[in-house]
């Protein structure tokens, strides 16, 4: 039997200070986006009530914290995540294959509650890599790959990369590892504070299954109809 090939999911970043905010773009955008991210500035704000009220508009979470800390640690923290109602959590590759083994042993079934290993932040140029980890030169790509055996040796559900590795990535490990693109940018928008950025259908051909979205659909003058033009681009890019 031929496999069943997945959609890549679209994923709006909630970036906002506040609840009310972040809940009135869920509300406005309806069916249209189906998935979630909620990172450190609103979990720090509300805490669990984000994740409730997602949870009651039957709507999926991707928490994006990034927890970076000892195993024991992070499996606490994993933990609490899944009880939240998380489906996927990301932690940081970087703190080694124990650490990522034991979140994803936290997790349980890396189907239903996904463990993400952040790679090299989009934000991040080689030469910014390279200070901040004391070296001469580094490739990003040559990085991401790196880390991304880390977190297919762990076993988890797959990592977090900019859509620039992505291609290389997928041909490396192929269906392994799951791919989450962040800082997509449809054609002609600004990068803002991203250096390594791609389009919605550029993420999905280079091998995407999930592709998040922020300033893109939450800034837009019309949101509705920004999502609607991006959920095209996704479904035309689909192989």
């Amino acid at each position: 039997m031929a496999s069943v090939k997945r959609r890549a999911v679209p994923i709006v970043a909630l970036d906002f200070s506040s609840q009310k905010e972040a809940l009135a773009l869920v509300d406005r955008l309806g069916d249209q986006c189906s998935m979630y991210k909620v990172g450190s500035e609103l979990f720090t704000t509300t805490g669990p009530s984000i994740m409730e009220e997602l949870r009651r508009r039957d709507r999926s979470i991707f928490l994006d914290l990034k927890f970076h800390d000892i195993p024991n640690t992070v499996a606490g923290g994993v933990k609490a995540a899944r009880a939240m109602g998380a489906s996927l959590i990301t932690v940081h590759a970087s703190g080694g294959t124990a650490m990522l083994r034991a979140a994803v042993d936290a997790a349980g079934d890396q189907e239903l509650v996904g463990i993400l290993g952040v790679t090299v932040l989009t934000s991040l140029t080689g030469s910014e890599v390279a200070e901040s980890w004391g070296r001469d030169a580094v490739s990003p790509i040559d990085e991401v790959v790196r880390l991304a055996g880390l977190v297919a040796t762990a076993g988890a559900h797959g990592i977090v990369c900019s859509g620039l590795e992505a291609p290389t990535v997928h041909k490396r490990f192929g269906p392994r590892l799951n791919l989450l693109i962040p800082g997509v940018r449809p054609a002609g928008e600004a990068s803002h504070d991203q250096a390594r950025v791609v389009t919605p259908g550029d993420a999905v051909r280079g091998g995407a299954r999930y592709v998040v979205l922020g300033r893109a659909v939450t800034k837009a003058t019309d949101p509705s109809a920004a999502m609607d033009r991006i959920n095209q681009e996704i479904a035309a890019a689909q192989p």
